[in-house]
């Protein structure tokens, strides 16, 4: 199934805050990488050749991230779900010609090599299909929180498929989930995102 919010990406031009650079090998993007080590909050993003050079994450960026963490993290005590945060592992490597970080990231159960839900927060776009790098590395499920609305991907056989609800949490309402993270102030959302889930766990 198509995504609405990431088709409006395709055939765009580099956004501000953003560098794509194309025919770069693994050689000259690890080269590229170690020269910009020193450079706070730099990410790289690199597919088959083409490199998105990010600019460091704005307050917007962070802020939506942390509410996405808390509200989960809510949800996940409150349903008595057992979660490892798993925070921006470095995935990807030279064998599937793609590595990235992502914003954070969950295991549910257990903890192991691949985090099962991984969370984007989409501020600033680049030239790398992003779905395609979490592909090679076999990740359940991708969350894009993107313009105040959030798109869950499930990996099927062979493809991402764009769901309604989340396969890996299917009694989670995602439209609850995004009212909260567009609450103004975090710390009202997360309270009462948790009394909603209480109430839901207690039927009134």
């Amino acid at each position: 199934m198509s995504s609405p919010l990431l088709e409006k990406q395709a055939g765009l031009p580099p956004q501000e805050g953003c560098v794509t650079l194309h025919g770069v090998s693994w050689e000259q993007f690890e080269a590229i990488e170690l020269a910009l080590e020193g450079i706070a909050g730099t990410r790289l993003i690199y597919l088959d050749g083409t490199l998105d050079i990010m600019a460091p994450l704005s307050p917007e960026h962070e802020d939506k991230k942390r509410t996405i963490n808390l509200l989960l993290e809510t949800y996940f005590r409150e349903k008595g779900i057992r979660f490892y945060a798993r925070g921006g592992p470095t995935l990807g490597n030279r064998e599937i010609r793609g590595r990235k970080k992502p914003d954070d990231s969950y295991n549910l159960e257990t903890k192991k090599p691949v985090p099962d839900i991984i969370i984007e927060v989409v501020i600033t776009s680049g030239g790398v299909n992003v779905l395609e790098n979490y592909k090679r590395v076999r990740v359940p499920e991708v969350w894009f929180w993107q313009n105040g609305k959030l798109e869950v991907y499930h990996l099927g056989e062979q493809e991402y498929e764009l769901c309604e609800r989340s396969i890996l949490l299917p009694e989670l309402d995602l439209n609850l989930l995004a009212q909260y993270v567009n609450y103004s102030d975090q710390y009202d959302a997360v309270r009462e995102f948790q009394k909603a889930i209480s109430n839901q766990n207690t039927g009134t």
